[in-house]
Formats: C-alpha cells, sequence, structure tokens
C-alpha cells in the first residue's frame, strides 16, 4: 500500500481529484438512482458498484487479454483529448503542422470552463507546448485552441474527430467537443477507446513521449500528470485520464517491460484512488499473462448493454461519495493506493516546459485591455484531412 502525496490534493468533492474536465453540479444529488428505459433517448442511471466498464489489450498482438462491460457507452470526460491529439499528431506526421506551429488562444478557447490554463485571449504558445498541456494538464481552453488551429473552427475539428473514428473502427463513439466537457450525444466504450489508444501507439511511436510526462511547467508554476501510474508503476508509460460526474473516474493507461506493452482501459471508478487500483491491476495481469492468451480486439463481438449512455452522476457527486474519498486519505491528506504494484516516489517529478511563446502574454494583456473582444488572432482553417 503506498500513499501518494500531491500538490495540488484536497479532500472534498471540489478538490483536486474532481477538477479535470469540469466541476460537479450542484444538482446532481438529487439525480433519481434507478434505471430509467422510457425511450432510446432516456440516459441508464447506474450504480458504480453494478457498472465499471474495463479491458486489458496487448498492443503488439491486439488481443484482449481480460474485458468487462467493454461495449457499454460510457462518457469518456477527458479521455476525449486522446482523439483530438491523435488528429493533431496526423498533421504533424503529414507535414501540415509542426511542433512549432503558433496555438493561438482564442476568446472562445479562453471562455472554456476548468480544468484550464487561464490564458489570455491571444496568447500564442507552440503546437509542442499545447499537447503537454492537453495531455498532462488536461487544459480545456487548450483543447478548444488546438481544434481551432488544426480545423479552424471546433465544428470542423469535431467532424474530423467523428471522421476518424468511424475510419479506425469505433463504431460507438461519437464527439461533440475536442475536450471532454459534459455535451449531449458524446460518448464512447471501453473497447473502442482501447481500438484509439493501440492505434496511437501503432502509428505514432515518434510521439509517445507526451503521454509519460511525469509533469508540465509553465515556468511559473508546475502540474504533476494526473495519471498517478507514472513514475510509481514500473513501466508506467501513459495515457489518459478523465473526469466528469457522469463518468466517474475514467483512465486509459500503458506500460512496457521486457519488450512487451499492454494498455488498460477503466471507466467509472468511484475515486482517483480507485482508478489507479484498477488500472495497475489490469496492467499487471496484462504484463504476466501468456502472449497466447486472448481474443483479436476485432473479432470481440458486442455483448451486454449497448444502448444506453450511463450515467453515474448520482453515485459520484453526492456528499456521501466525496465523504468516502475524504477518508481514503491518511492523516497528511495523501491518498490511499491499495495495489501492491504500486510504489512509493521518493523523488520530485521531472517537469516538461510548456509555457506561452515569450513575449505573447504581454501582447495579449495589452489587447485584452483595449477590447476584451477585439483584434484576437482567428486561426487559419486547415485542410481537412
Amino acid at each position: 500500500m503506498v500513499n501518494i502525496a500531491n500538490p495540488e490534493t484536497k479532500t472534498g468533492i471540489r478538490g483536486y481529484a474532481l477538477q479535470e474536465t469540469s466541476r460537479p453540479h450542484r444538482a446532481a444529488g438529487r439525480l433519481v438512482k434507478t434505471f430509467a428505459a422510457l425511450s432510446a433517448s432516456v440516459l441508464a442511471l447506474t450504480s458504480v458498484a453494478q457498472a465499471n466498464p474495463k479491458m486489458v489489450i496487448d498492443v503488439r498482438t491486439g488481443k484482449v487479454i481480460s474485458h468487462q462491460e467493454a461495449f457499454r457507452k460510457w462518457y469518456p470526460a477527458s479521455l476525449t483529448k486522446l482523439m483530438t491529439a491523435y488528429i493533431a499528431f496526423s498533421a504533424m506526421k503529414s507535414g501540415k503542422l509542426s511542433p512549432n506551429t503558433e496555438v493561438v488562444m482564442s476568446k472562445k478557447a479562453a471562455d472554456q470552463p476548468a480544468s484550464k490554463m487561464y490564458f489570455k485571449p491571444g496568447s500564442k504558445l507552440t503546437l509542442d507546448s499545447a499537447l503537454k498541456l492537453l495531455l498532462i494538464k488536461s487544459a480545456n481552453d487548450v483543447a478548444v485552441a488546438i481544434a481551432e488551429t488544426v480545423g479552424g473552427t471546433t465544428e470542423n475539428f469535431v467532424a474530423q474527430m467523428n471522421a476518424q473514428a468511424a475510419r479506425l473502427g469505433m463504431s460507438s463513439t461519437h464527439y461533440v467537443n475536442p475536450n471532454g466537457l459534459p455535451g449531449k450525444g458524446q460518448y464512447t466504450t471501453a473497447r473502442d477507446l482501447a481500438v484509439l489508444a493501440l492505434i496511437l501507439k501503432r502509428e505514432f511511436p515518434e510521439y509517445a513521449g507526451y503521454f509519460s510526462l511525469e509533469g508540465v511547467s509553465t515556468g511559473k508554476k508546475n502540474y504533476a500528470n494526473y495519471n498517478m501510474l507514472v513514475g510509481r508503476f514500473p513501466g508506467a508509460d501513459g495515457m489518459k485520464t478523465g473526469f466528469i460526474c457522469a463518468s466517474g473516474f475514467n483512465q486509459v493507461s500503458s506500460a512496457t517491460r521486457n519488450g512487451r506493452q499492454v494498455i488498460s482501459v477503466v471507466l467509472g471508478a468511484d475515486s482517483l484512488a480507485g482508478r489507479t487500483d484498477q488500472s495497475a491491476d489490469l496492467l499487471q495481469m496484462g504484463l504476466t499473462a501468456p502472449t497466447s492468451q486472448g481474443v483479436s480486439i476485432a473479432s470481440l463481438a458486442p455483448y451486454g448493454e449497448t444502448q444506453f449512455v450511463n450515467d453515474v452522476s448520482a453515485d459520484i457527486c453526492n456528499p456521501k461519495a466525496a465523504k468516502v474519498r475524504s477518508e481514503s486519505r491518511d492523516d497528511a491528506g495523501r491518498m490511499i493506493i491499495k495495489s501492491p504494484y504500486v510504489q512509493e516516489m521518493t523523488r520530485p517529478p521531472v517537469y516538461a516546459y510548456a509555457g506561452l511563446i515569450p513575449g505573447s502574454e504581454t501582447i495579449a494583456a495589452n489587447t485584452s485591455a483595449r477590447d476584451n473582444t477585439a483584434n484576437v488572432p482567428i486561426p487559419i482553417p486547415r485542410p481537412t484531412f
């Protein structure tokens, strides 16, 4: 058992663990806990104890080593940003963009809810820095800025996200925004996320380093990776975490040992510590399973409930759940990680630089002082894929 401290960790329902994509809605505690099936448009309200989709897959063979409720539709939360990164990587690999491409913070981007960087409209950063902040800090404002840089508008970018999802065979996934904030019609499955993570690993090995950073620094502030396995689980090298009330605590993870790489997906865990424990246990299972074990993910047939998008808000965002999470910390406020496969980090995290382009913040501040909305640079539309 390991106790993990984070410089921004707070107890309570509005603490650090609940700010990756959005803050809890005050009305969440009033949601009905019973399953409602009045029509195809009604969401399924499912207990976390009953629904907790999982999967672990071997990257080289594409074989699914273990799976549970893999086709149950779920809110991706900030796991959405994996597809945002996929499209940005595609643009870089094709030469349409480069790591040094300027990403401009528009007013629309700056207006996104937390988690965010709070950069002023007109601020500029490189695409390299933007991707680091997207994947490590899970910045919603940066996600929109990347979308506008790549697609010209968020609408065009989201269309690309859905086109790519269809092309990749993510048949139970649909996106409505590039950051994973709550939105009607945004859903995925553990199976589809495993497909996306697998393709990210196979198609873009040159960009794998973005996922394995222990933290990022703007030069003014340091941000540790929300993925607590990086630096603590032997061989952990990615990938992304996510949270909104409706999804619970989500995580896609990867690890490599002795030349073998596996990916795990956990959806709907009841706490940050819980998703860390589950992810570690799945990765360990995958890394130690026989290489011949499993069935190809392409041949895994749909099963179970596949119609409704599950909503666990009532289980996650209520005072009782918050109390349980606060009690899962030691006297020093550190999260108690129970998995025996997670080790104590005995050194400070290594932070990669991901700040604004020098001088752009001053220009943005001056522009904002003259007019909050005028003269904000508009990203140039990019060719569609």
